[in-house]
C-alpha cells in the first residue's frame, strides 16, 4: 500500500508539474542605469541595478548576460563570421578585424554583487557568465548591482560611433542585458550580427552627456524642463546647468533601451490623432531636409494604418531617429540611414515602424524565428506602402513572391527553422526571412481566407502582445479563427523546403463534358481554386479542399458561382475534376487567379483557347 500511494503521489506531482509547465509564464526585469558618456573619447562609465524576478518553475543557479559591443573586435565571432561567409555583408567585410584598440568596442563589468553579495563571473566573448552564490528559487526575485565600463565601436553594424551620415552615437545593445530564460532554457546566443530577444521589463534610465548633444530613443524623457531641445513644453523656459545634461528616461513594459545623440539634430515633433507623439530626429544637411519634413505626416498615415490593422499601438511616444547603418527596429524607437529619396524614406520607416508590433509588442525570439519578425513586417509594411503612398497596385505582395521564387530555385534555400546564424549565406537568411516569411502570411490569406487572415491578424496581437509568442502560438490563433486545420501549412512552409507547383495535366472531352485532369507536382500540398471562363462570358469556380484542413474556406468571390468538390487527399499525385459543358464552350481555365498560391512553375497553371 505504502508503495502503491507513494507511486500514485509521485504521479500526481509530475502531472501537476508537467501541467505547470505547459501554462504560459515569462521572466521581469526592472532595471536602473546611470550612465556618464565621454564625447571626445567615446568611453562610457555605467552602474546598473537590476531586479530580476523569477517566474519560472525551475531554480536557476546561474545567469548570462549579452555583452554586444565585445563583437567588434579583430578574432570576435562576427569577425570571423564575416570573413569566412561566403556573401559577407558589404557594411562588415573584414572592417572589424582592423579596428585599433582605440576603434573597437568593448563592455568590461568591473564588479557584480547578487543581493549584495560579490558572485564570481567569465567573460565568453560577448556573453557574461555569471555562476551565482545562491540558486534564484522559482517566484523570487534578486538584485544584481554592477559597474561597467563601455566603449563605442567605430561604426559598422547597427550599433556605434560617427556612421556613414556622421551621426555622432548610435547606441543600440549598448548595456551588459540580462538574457532571455523561457519554456526551452536559456538563449545565451553570442552576437554574430543577426537578431535579438529580450526579457520583458522597465528602464529607468539617466544619461550624462555633453549638453552640445540632442538625444532620442526609447521611453520618456522625465526632465524635459531641464534639457529643452523641442522636449519641453511650448512657451515654457529651459533651465539648463553645467557643462553637461543629465537625460532621464522611463521606458516601461519593454525589452530592449536604445539612444542615439548628435549636436546637429533637428528635433520635430507631430502628435498622431488618437495615438502617440512623434519624435523626427535628423541631420541638418539642406538636400535632405525637405524629404523629412515630407515624411513627417506620412509617418502619422502609417501609425494610424497599423493601429487600425493590427492593435493599437500601445505607448505614448515612438522616435524616427537618424542613425545607424540601414534600418533596425527598437524599443518605441527606429534608427534609419537619413540620406535617402523621399519614397525610399517612406519605405524604410514603413517597415520599420511595423517592427514596432511584430518585435517590440509581439516579441518572437528573432533568432530563431526571424521569419515571424521579419516576414510579417514585410508583409504589413507592404501593405501600408501601397495604402499611405496610393500606390493602387493589383498585387502589391508581388515582389514579395517573386523574391521567394528566386530563392526556391537558387538551390541554397534552407528552412525557414534555422536558426538566424547558421544561414549558409546571407543572402539566403534574408530571403529566407523577409520573402518567404511576408509570403507565408499572403499565402494563409488563400488558404483561410483575407477575411479570416486580417480577423487572424487582430486576435494575435490582443492575446500575445508584451510576451514571446512562437509559430506554433500564431498557428492555433489562425485555427481558432478559421475552423481549419494548418499544422500541415506551419511544417511543409517554415521546417522543410518543399514547394507548392500545380499543374493543369490535361483537358479532354467525353459525352459533352469536359474533364480537367490535375497534378501536383512539388511536394507541398495545397487546396486548389480553379476558375473556369466560358466563351459567352459567364465565369465560375470549382474548390478543391484539402483534406487535411478538415474544413473549407469561404468563396472568395461571392459573386462568382463556386462548386465545392470532393478534398483532395495529398497522396495522390493527381486530380481529375468534370465541367458539365463542352470543351468548345470554355475559354480558359486557371488555378488561383489571385496569385497569392506561391506556385514555383504558374506556366503550366493556364488551359486556353
Amino acid at each position: 500500500m505504502f508503495k502503491i500511494i507513494s507511486i500514485g503521489f509521485l504521479l500526481s506531482v509530475l502531472g501537476v508539474s508537467a501541467q505547470n509547465n505547459t501554462g504560459y509564464w515569462q521572466q521581469h526585469v526592472d532595471y536602473k542605469m546611470n550612465v556618464d558618456m565621454n564625447v571626445e573619447n567615446f568611453k562610457y562609465t555605467g552602474k546598473q541595478e537590476l531586479i530580476y524576478t523569477n517566474n519560472s518553475p525551475d531554480s536557476l543557479y546561474q545567469v548570462f548576460y549579452h555583452l554586444y559591443f565585445n563583437a567588434f573586435q579583430p578574432g570576435s565571432e562576427m569577425d570571423v563570421r564575416s570573413r569566412n561567409i561566403a556573401d559577407p555583408d558589404p557594411r562588415v567585410m573584414d572592417r572589424i578585424s582592423k579596428l585599433t584598440p582605440e576603434e573597437i568596442g568593448y563592455l568590461k563589468v568591473s564588479s557584480l554583487t547578487q543581493n549584495g553579495t560579490k558572485v564570481k563571473y567569465e567573460v565568453a566573448g560577448t556573453v557574461l557568465e555569471v555562476q551565482l552564490n545562491k540558486p534564484i528559487a522559482p517566484g523570487e526575485k534578486v538584485t544584481f548591482s554592477m559597474d561597467f565600463d563601455g566603449q563605442v565601436p567605430n561604426q559598422i553594424r547597427r550599433s556605434g560611433r560617427n556612421s556613414s551620415e556622421n551621426v555622432a552615437l548610435s547606441m543600440t545593445q549598448w548595456y551588459p542585458k540580462m538574457a532571455e530564460y523561457d519554456f526551452e532554457g536559456w538563449h545565451a546566443d553570442p552576437y554574430i550580427a543577426r537578431e535579438f530577444h529580450g526579457v520583458w521589463g522597465n528602464f529607468d534610465v539617466t544619461i550624462n552627456i555633453d549638453k552640445k548633444y540632442i538625444l532620442g530613443g526609447s521611453g520618456y524623457l522625465q526632465n524635459p524642463q531641464e534639457i529643452g531641445y523641442g522636449y519641453e513644453k511650448p512657451g515654457t523656459k529651459v533651465k539648463q546647468k553645467g557643462k553637461k545634461l543629465s537625460w532621464h528616461f522611463i521606458a516601461p513594459n519593454v525589452h530592449d533601451f536604445t539612444w542615439a545623440a548628435d549636436p546637429e539634430y533637428i528635433h520635430d515633433v507631430v502628435q498622431v490623432p488618437d495615438g502617440p507623439v512623434l519624435h523626427f530626429l535628423y541631420k541638418n544637411k539642406k538636400e535632405y531636409l525637405e524629404n523629412w519634413k515630407k515624411l513627417q505626416p506620412k509617418s502619422v498615415d502609417l501609425m494610424k494604418y497599423f493601429s487600425t490593422t493590427i492593435g493599437k499601438y500601445p505607448y505614448d511616444q515612438y522616435s524616427i531617429i537618424q542613425g545607424g547603418d540601414g534600418g533596425m527596429e527598437y524599443a518605441m524607437c527606429t534608427l534609419i540611414t537619413g540620406e535617402r529619396s523621399y519614397g525610399s524614406l517612406v519605405g524604410v520607416t514603413a517597415h520599420e515602424m511595423a517592427h514596432a508590433w511584430f518585435q517590440h509588442i509581439l516579441a518572437t525570439n528573432e533568432a530563431k524565428h526571424e521569419w515571424m519578425d521579419e516576414g510579417f513586417t514585410s508583409y504589413i509594411s507592404t501593405l501600408a506602402m501601397d495604402k499611405v503612398m496610393e500606390q493602387n497596385k493589383t498585387n502589391p505582395m508581388s515582389g514579395m513572391y517573386q523574391g521567394y521564387f528566386q530563392l526556391a530555385t537558387s538551390g541554397i534555400e534552407q528552412p525557414q527553422s534555422t536558426h538566424a546564424d547558421r544561414y549558409t549565406r546571407n543572402g539566403a537568411y534574408g530571403a529566407t526571412a523577409y520573402a518567404k516569411g511576408a509570403v507565408f502570411m499572403a499565402q494563409l490569406g488563400y488558404v483561410i481566407g483575407e477575411e479570416n487572415l486580417s480577423k487572424t491578424i487582430k486576435r494575435y496581437y490582443d492575446e500575445w502582445k508584451f510576451k514571446h509568442p512562437t509559430p506554433n502560438d500564431f498557428k492555433r490563433i489562425a485555427e481558432k479563427v478559421s475552423g481549419i486545420q494548418l499544422d500541415w501549412y506551419l511544417t511543409d512552409w517554415t521546417q522543410t523546403t518543399n514547394t507548392v507547383d500545380y499543374g493543369i495535366k490535361d483537358v479532354s472531352e467525353k459525352e459533352n463534358k469536359t474533364s480537367v485532369t490535375l497534378e501536383r507536382i512539388g511536394l507541398m500540398p495545397m487546396p486548389l481554386d480553379v476558375y473556369v471562363e466560358y466563351t459567352d462570358g459567364t465565369k465560375e469556380s470549382f474548390y478543391i479542399p484539402l483534406r487535411m484542413m478538415r474544413k473549407e474556406k469561404e468563396n472568395p468571390f461571392p459573386k462568382m458561382k463556386r462548386t465545392l468538390l470532393a478534398d483532395w487527399t495529398w497522396t495522390n499525385p493527381s486530380y481529375s475534376l468534370d465541367i458539365s459543358k463542352s470543351k468548345s464552350s470554355i475559354k480558359s481555365i486557371e488555378i488561383d487567379i489571385t496569385k497569392q498560391m506561391a506556385d514555383v512553375n504558374s506556366a503550366n497553371n493556364n488551359f486556353s483557347q
